[in-house]
C-alpha cells in the first residue's frame, strides 16, 4: 500500500501511445545499412540495381524506399547501423564486397555514375523551380530528345504556362520530362504514376523504359502494381514496421516478386512478414431471381456545358449492392458526372429526372477544414456509424482508423486524410456513394485493403457505390459494372450507359490500344509489355523506342488462361471459372 503512494507513477499508463515496444529481426543486425539515429528508423540490406534492366520497388509508406533511392543517389551516406561513429568508404566496401552493390559504389564513389531523381512529391516542384515549361526544358535537353517526350507525354499545350500555373497531372508529366531528357547513369522515378489516369500512366511507363541502355540504371518506387509490373524487369520487396525498420528482399522475376508481396510471405526464406496475404474473393453475379428482389434505379440522358467543354451522359440504371467503376481520361467528365448525380450541379437537360436519393460524396480533392481530432471530427460527423460495432469492424479497423484518432486533421498527411474521408463517406446513411479516386495518396497494400472496405461495405449495406479509379488492378476488382468515357479530352466527351464488366473493359483496352493477360495462380490482370511474346501473337507492332504502339486492340478475353479456356470450350461457363479466391489488388 505504501509503494502505491510513494511510487504512484509506477502504475500509470503512458498517455496517447507516446512510446512503443517492438521486436526488431535480431538475424538482420549484421545486415543494417543505414540507421539516423538511436531509437529511430533503420534500414536492413539494399535494393541491388542491374545495368540495362528496370528494379522495381514495392512497399508500404515509411519503409525505407525513399531512404534506399537516396543511398543509391549518393545523396545519403550509409553508416551500417553505427550513427555515432559512421564508417569510412573502405568499410562501406568491404560490407558490400561480393555483390552487385560493391561494383556500383565503386563507381559512385569514383565519379564515374550520374544519378537523376524524379521527386516523389511533385506538387512541391514549383516552390524549388520558376520559369516556363518551355524554358526550363530547353535548359535541361541533353539528349536532344525533347520535342520526342513532349508529343508522348502530352506537353505541347502546356510549353508556354508557368510550372506555378500547373496541375498535378501536368506536374508529374513535367517532371517525367525532365528526368527522360537528361544525360545520366542512374535514372530514378519515385511513384511517377500519381495524378495521372491510365492512358498517361502507360505512355510515363513506355516514356521511362526508352532509357534503357546496356549500361545505365533505372529503379522505379510505384504503388500501382499494374504499372510497376509493366515497366519493371525485377522487384525487390521492401517489409517491416512503417517508421521503425524496413528489410529490402532479394531481387525476383516481376511476377514473383509481386505475389511475394500479396501474399506476405517470402518462399526463399521462409518468413512471412504479414499476417494475412492480401486476399479478395471475386464476388459471384446476382442471379436474375435475386435482382428482381434488388432496388432498382434510373438516371437520364443529360447534357452539360462549362465553358468550351461539352458533356453528353447516356441514361442508364443502377441498383443496390452494385458497384459501376467510370473508366477514362483525366477531363473527359468523370467527376463532372458524380457531381450531377449527387445533385451538386444542374444538368442543362434532363434535372427533373434525376433520381431523388441520399447521395454520400467523397471528393477527388481533399481539404480538411476542422481544427479538432480525427476522432472528434468522426463522432461529429458520423456518430452513430463512429460507435457501431459493424461499421468499426468492416471499416474503421481495416483502414486503421484507430491509428490516428488522436492526430489533429490539419496535420495528416495526404493518405491518411484519404482514410478519413473514406471513412467520413461510408459512414454517413445514404442510397448511393459516390467516391471520386479512393487510391490517391495511398501506398499499394492501403490500396488493397481500401478495395477490400469499399466491396464490402457496398455489399453489406446493400447501397450502391459510384466509382472513379485509374488504378487498374483496384478498379478491376471494384467493378460490377463499368461506364465507359470517350472522346475528346476538355472538348467534348461522351459517358456511355452502364456495361458488363467483361465489354466495358474490351471497350476500354481498344480505346487505350492495350492488351492484358492473367496471371495464371492469382488471376491478376497483367499488361502485356511491348514486344512481348503476348503482344506479337497478337499482331501487334511494337519497338523499343518511343514511338506510339499501333498493337490490336485489347480484350478482357486475353486475361483467360490456358485453364479457362479449355473450360470454356468443354462447356463451362467463364463466369464459374471467374469465381476464384484471388490475391487483393487483382482481383479481377
Amino acid at each position: 500500500m505504501t509503494s502505491l503512494v510513494m511510487f504512484p507513477f509506477l502504475f500509470q499508463k503512458c498517455p496517447f501511445e507516446a512510446i512503443s515496444i517492438i521486436n526488431l529481426p535480431s538475424n538482420l543486425e549484421k545486415n543494417t545499412t543505414h540507421r539516423y539515429s538511436q531509437n529511430s528508423f533503420k534500414l536492413h540490406r539494399l535494393p541491388m540495381p542491374r545495368a540495362g534492366e528496370v528494379l522495381g520497388l514495392v512497399g508500404t509508406n515509411g519503409i525505407g524506399k525513399s531512404t534506399a533511392l537516396k543511398i543509391l543517389a549518393g545523396k545519403l551516406k550509409p553508416n551500417l547501423g553505427r550513427y555515432s561513429n559512421p564508417p569510412d568508404w573502405s568499410e562501406i566496401l568491404g560490407h558490400f564486397r561480393g555483390s552487385e552493390l560493391q561494383n556500383y559504389f565503386t563507381k559512385l564513389l569514383e565519379d564515374d555514375i550520374k544519378a537523376i531523381i524524379k521527386p516523389q512529391y511533385v506538387d512541391q516542384i514549383p516552390k524549388a523551380v520558376k520559369g516556363s515549361v518551355e524554358a526550363l526544358l530547353n535548359k535541361k535537353d541533353e539528349r536532344d530528345n525533347k520535342n520526342e517526350v513532349i508529343e508522348f507525354l502530352d506537353l505541347g499545350n502546356v510549353q508556354g504556362r508557368k510550372v506555378e500555373d500547373l496541375s498535378g497531372g501536368e506536374l508529374q508529366r513535367f517532371a517525367i520530362a525532365m528526368v527522360c531528357i537528361q544525360k545520366a547513369d542512374v535514372y530514378m522515378f519515385d511513384e511517377p504514376s500519381s495524378y495521372l489516369d491510365v492512358k498517361q500512366r502507360l505512355n510515363a511507363a513506355i516514356c521511362i523504359r526508352s532509357l534503357l541502355e546496356t549500361q545505365k540504371y533505372i529503379i522505379v518506387v510505384e504503388h500501382d502494381l499494374s504499372v510497376l509490373d509493366y515497366l519493371s524487369d525485377f522487384i525487390c520487396c521492401l517489409y517491416g514496421l512503417p517508421g521503425c525498420y524496413g528489410v529490402v528482399t532479394f531481387p525476383s522475376s516481376v511476377r514473383e516478386g509481386i505475389n511475394i508481396f500479396l501474399d506476405g510471405y517470402i518462399p526463399s526464406e521462409n518468413l512471412r512478414f504479414r499476417e494475412e496475404s492480401l486476399v479478395f474473393k471475386v464476388a459471384e453475379s446476382a442471379t436474375e431471381e435475386e435482382i428482381k428482389r434488388m432496388c432498382r434505379y434510373s438516371y437520364p440522358s443529360m447534357k452539360k456545358t462549362l465553358g468550351t467543354f461539352e458533356m453528353e451522359v447516356v441514361g442508364g440504371t443502377f441498383t443496390d449492392s452494385e458497384i459501376i467503376v467510370m473508366l477514362g481520361e483525366n477531363g473527359t467528365g468523370k467527376t463532372t458526372f458524380i457531381r450531377m448525380l449527387a445533385g451538386r450541379l444542374p444538368p442543362d437537360e434532363g434535372e427533373e429526372d434525376i433520381p431523388q436519393l441520399n447521395i454520400s460524396y467523397k471528393p477527388q480533392k481533399i481539404s480538411p477544414k476542422s481544427h479538432g481530432t480525427v476522432a472528434q471530427l468522426l463522432y461529429d460527423k458520423i456518430r452513430d456509424a463512429f460507435i457501431h460495432p459493424q461499421f468499426i469492424a468492416d471499416v474503421m479497423k481495416p483502414l486503421k482508423i484507430d491509428d490516428i484518432k488522436d492526430q489533429e486533421v490539419q496535420n495528416l498527411s495526404g493518405g491518411e486524410l484519404q482514410r478519413v474521408a473514406l471513412t467520413l463517406c461510408l459512414g454517413k446513411p445514404a442510397d448511393v456513394y459516390l467516391v471520386d479516386e479512393p487510391s490517391a495518396y495511398l501506398d499499394s497494400e492501403q490500396r488493397l485493403v481500401a478495395a477490400k472496405v469499399i466491396k464490402r461495405f457496398i455489399l453489406h449495406a446493400k447501397k450502391t457505390g459510384f466509382v472513379v479509379e485509374h488504378d487498374f488492378i483496384m478498379a478491376t476488382y471494384l467493378a460490377d459494372r463499368v461506364i465507359v468515357f470517350e472522346g475528346q479530352p476538355s472538348v467534348k466527351t461522351k459517358a456511355n450507359a452502364p456495361q458488363t464488366l467483361l465489354n466495358g473493359m474490351n471497350s476500354f483496352l481498344a480505346s487505350l490500344n492495350i492488351t492484358f493477360r492473367r496471371d495464371p495462380n492469382n488471376f491478376r490482370p497483367r499488361i502485356n509489355k511491348l514486344n512481348s511474346v503476348k503482344v506479337r501473337s497478337n499482331n501487334s507492332c511494337a519497338g523499343s523506342s518511343l514511338t506510339r504502339s499501333r498493337r490490336n486492340p485489347g480484350t478482357i478475353s486475353s486475361w483467360r488462361t490456358e485453364e479457362e479456356v479449355s473450360a470454356v470450350k468443354g462447356g463451362v461457363r467463364a463466369g464459374d471459372v471467374n469465381r476464384r479466391e484471388i490475391p487483393s489488388a487483382q482481383a479481377m
